[in-house]
């Protein structure tokens, strides 16, 4: 089959490559997916330039995807031939990600795509929904509740403003353009800051005429801590599932006598339960068409890998996708 792979961590050019692998095989309890999309992400492109030293003579990048069931293991129903579906850590601890023609994975990790949903859609949901669904869960908001999510018109921030919406919440969005808060707007944001021109938590007390929120959904703690003390009430939780620098300074002062609780988390690693209540989440989502979805404008091909990977470096508007 064809595929994307590396052999050593570094930049795209000088890294990635395009060529035949070998076609996998379904063995017990796993499906194989003839894939149609694969998500770049972050996290993705972070893998590769570094972040995590790769452990396996190639890599196959990219965790998200989508496509179609065509071979089934031993304890696999027959049935689920033919099943359009969208795939979870692809290449999460292993070395075989969505960036080919064919994926193998455990059955659980092909969830059923809705036939009304595309495959490019499908590629964003592994790590942008899943992410964004699951902080809204641990940030505990419902009706009333006020939340300020940073990096309102990026990949995951536009599925957390829409499932906090979905809760119940009045959601304020950071972002760093006019146009990025036209499209943190455009999915439900009730009032978005632009961070590099306005004080943040000067704007954010003046939308909730100076009562302190009760969440915040962040990107990047390491940037944005300095946010907390001025916009948090009591007891109030900031939800963390990335950082620029892997050292970050919070305000401790503030934390200790308001019993902050900060709750870190990575996608990949959420429990079997809450990965179901998840997936359930988005399932239902999905079917009833109330999910808005952004796909960045360019179109890439698995001879654009290169392309792909430095569209998602330059902060591509959208979710970038590769048709296979």
């Amino acid at each position: 089959m064809k595929a994307a792979y590396y052999e050593r961590n570094g930049s795209a050019r000088d890294v990635m490559r395009v060529g035949e692998v070998p076609t996998p095989q379904a063995g017990p309890g796993e499906v194989r997916v003839k894939l149609a999309t694969s998500g770049v992400n972050p996290s993705d492109v972070k893998a590769r330039q570094g972040s995590r030293k790769i452990a396996w003579p190639q890599l196959i990048p990219h965790s998200d995807g989508a496509g179609v069931i065509d071979q089934v293991g031993d304890g696999v129903p027959q049935a689920r031939i033919g099943e359009r579906v969208w795939v979870w850590n692809g290449q999460w601890q292993r070395p075989y990600g969505t960036a080919a023609e064919f994926i193998v994975l455990p059955a659980v990790q092909a969830v059923k795509l809705p036939d009304s949903i595309s495959f490019e859609v499908g590629a964003c949901l592994g790590i942008p929904a899943m992410t964004a669904y699951h902080a809204v869960l641990l940030a505990e908001i419902g009706k009333g509740s006020v939340v300020l999510v940073t990096g309102g018109a990026g990949a995951v921030g536009q599925y957390v403003i829409q499932f906090a919406k979905t809760a119940g919440a009045t959601v304020i969005a950071t972002v760093s353009s006019a146009e990025k808060g036209a499209m943190a707007t455009e999915v439900g944001a009730d009032h978005t800051i632009d961070y590099r021109t306005e004080d943040v938590p000067a704007r954010v007390m003046a939308i909730t005429n100076s009562k302190p929120i009760d969440a915040i959904i962040d990107m990047d703690i390491a940037s944005n801590a300095k946010y907390v003390a001025g916009v948090l009430k009591a007891k109030g939780n900031v939800i963390v599932y990335g950082t620029s620098n892997p050292q970050a300074t919070i305000p401790a002062g503030f934390g200790i006598p308001n019993a902050t609780r900060y709750q870190f988390f990575i996608v990949y690693e959420i429990t079997a339960a809450e990965r179901e209540r998840v997936v359930t989440a988005i399932t239902r989502a999905l079917e009833t068409g109330t999910l808005k979805h952004r796909i960045a404008p360019q179109t890439f091909s698995l001879d654009d890998i290169v392309a792909a990977h430095e569209a998602v470096e330059k902060v591509s508007v959208g979710n970038v996708v590769i048709s296979i």
